[in-house]
């Protein structure tokens, strides 16, 4: 497999999605239109410098395949280095380098196939999630989908227009279903967070478990594993279950590590196994969030490791809601460990 490299790209269209988030089409010059071509619920990986400091953050595609236009959104971030500056500097004109699109967020399309695809999303854990709906919809004329969407209130949407027009296009075929913690709808169901209660509701009265062919999962990890766990007590095999993780940063989000050897290496794996690289990972001294330990390696990646399991996450810890993490396998990690970890290129915000 070949190594994919940054390529500059520049700014074609610039959109608000939310009063505090915008959509970036990016222009892909003729001979880097195969090596950008991408799946739905895939990602892109930005790069800059500010400051005098590299700054990496990968934000997913939110377009359809059929679209074929590079689009992704970026929701500004309290504190967010990247986030704040991409929101202000990549207007259209304005030129960044991009890596080719990466990631495992989808299934094979089947356009003969007749199956019921579902997703729960969570603020701007949609922007994977519309990428998939759109393109399975124009892929798979027999193929019904069904969104769960969760937000604070419906001033804060990402995309609520192209999703009510998406369904509008799709009567009959796509199911959409707003939930809100903060603002009241006429259906009891529909208020609150999507959640192990709610999940398993909807799952009761809403949308029957058999007949789901795949579920798709994305948001911050509480609500992954509640949705996760309320699919699976219904029924739906696990491995028919797609997830894909984003966290919010801390304020202070460079971790700081304090051993640097250490005699011994364990290797680690990717659940997926895909587009494996390695990485030397040290213990920082910060603690990481809901109670986990923070690691970073030589590159400034970071990790996130709570008891077997290890969130990948930014070169600066998670920079901001919209990150993706993706849960690991590995063994147990102790204060002062060295080890050479198999990781999987992922997204980071």
């Amino acid at each position: 497999m070949a190594t994919l490299q940054f390529h500059t790209l520049k700014v074609s269209d610039v959109r608000a999605a939310t009063r505090d988030a915008v959509a970036i089409t990016f222009d892909v010059p003729e001979h880097l239109n195969e090596e950008f071509s991408y799946m739905q619920g895939q990602y892109l990986t930005l790069r800059t410098m500010l400051d005098g400091e590299e700054l990496r953050r990968s934000y997913s595609i939110c377009s359809a395949v059929q679209d074929q236009r590079l689009r992704v959104a970026i929701k500004r971030v309290a504190g967010g280095a990247f986030s704040n500056w991409a929101a202000d500097h990549l207007l259209p004109g304005a030129a960044i380098e991009v890596m080719p699109p990466q990631g495992n967020f989808h299934i094979a399309l089947v356009p003969q196939s007749a199956r019921h695809i579902v997703a729960f999303a969570s603020g701007s854990g949609i922007t994977p999630v519309l990428s998939i709906l759109k393109t399975t919809l124009l892929a798979e004329p027999q193929t019904s989908v069904t969104l769960v969407y969760g937000n604070r209130s419906s001033s804060g949407v990402m995309f609520k227009e192209e999703l009510e027009d998406l369904k509008d296009s799709y009567l009959g075929r796509f199911n959409l279903v707003w939930i809100m913690s903060r603002e009241s709808q006429d259906i009891p169901l529909f208020n609150g967070r999507i959640d192990y209660e709610k999940c398993s509701q909807l799952l009761t009265h809403w949308i029957d478990p058999a007949g789901i062919a795949a579920a798709f999962i994305c948001g911050p990890e509480d609500m992954m594993l509640a949705t996760s766990k309320a699919l699976q007590d219904k029924g739906v095999e696990k491995a028919r279950i797609k997830v894909e993780l984003f966290g919010t940063a801390p304020r202070s989000d460079k971790p700081r590590a304090v051993r640097t050897t250490c005699t011994r290496q364990r290797p680690m794996r990717s659940a997926s196994g895909a587009g494996r690289h390695t990485a030397q990972l040290f213990h920082a001294e910060k603690p990481g969030q809901r109670g986990g330990r923070r690691y970073q390696s030589r590159a400034g990646d970071a990790l996130l490791v709570q008891g077997r399991r290890v969130l990948h996450l930014s070169r600066q810890g998670v920079a901001g809601r919209g990150g993706h993490g993706h849960q690991l396998c590995a063994g147990r990690l102790r204060s002062g460990t060295r080890l050479c970890a198999v990781l999987p290129e992922l997204p980071r915000h």
